[in-house]
């Protein structure tokens, strides 16, 4: 699979950037890892889009949880929240990343899951997220 390297992780703002002009009820977008680091984001300041990253990591995470709970599986298509004006989107975008949308109240949830699933379909080997390995257990001298 691939990943995105640090360059192309920045460059990805473009892409929700797009998504927002072409479904105007869109408030903004980010662009996570699966365990809620921010990659990209579009239509929020830093602190606003790191903290929508975390909730939607957490609500992803939950839903993976009911999934292998109730459904026999941990594969999440989509969770939508409807709040009081707006509605929040969260999809699966490629190995170890997720998509959190944040909508107008007003928004039709048909075209946004719709758009947001045009987009991931379109790069989703470029949204991939390479696992991370855990701090101090790196072999400076691998096996070949």
């Amino acid at each position: 699979m691939s990943a995105v390297s640090p360059n192309q992780a920045q460059d990805l703002a473009w892409l929700l950037r797009g998504l927002g002009e072409e479904v105007p009820v869109i408030r903004g977008s980010v662009l996570l890892t699966s365990d809620g680091m921010l990659k990209a984001s579009d239509g929020f300041d830093r602190a606003s889009a790191e903290q929508l990253a975390a909730l939607a990591s957490g609500l992803f995470s939950i839903a993976r949880s009911a999934g292998t709970k109730f459904d026999g599986s941990n594969e999440v298509r989509q969770v939508v929240t409807e709040l009081k004006s707006s509605q929040l989107f969260i999809a699966w975008a490629g190995y170890n990343s997720v998509l959190a949308v944040l909508a107008g109240a007003d928004a039709d949830p048909s075209v946004v899951g719709f758009e947001m699933a045009r987009l991931i379909k379109s790069v989703r080997p470029f949204l991939g997220t390479a696992a991370r390995s855990a701090a101090g257990t790196s072999d400076p001298h691998p096996s070949l």
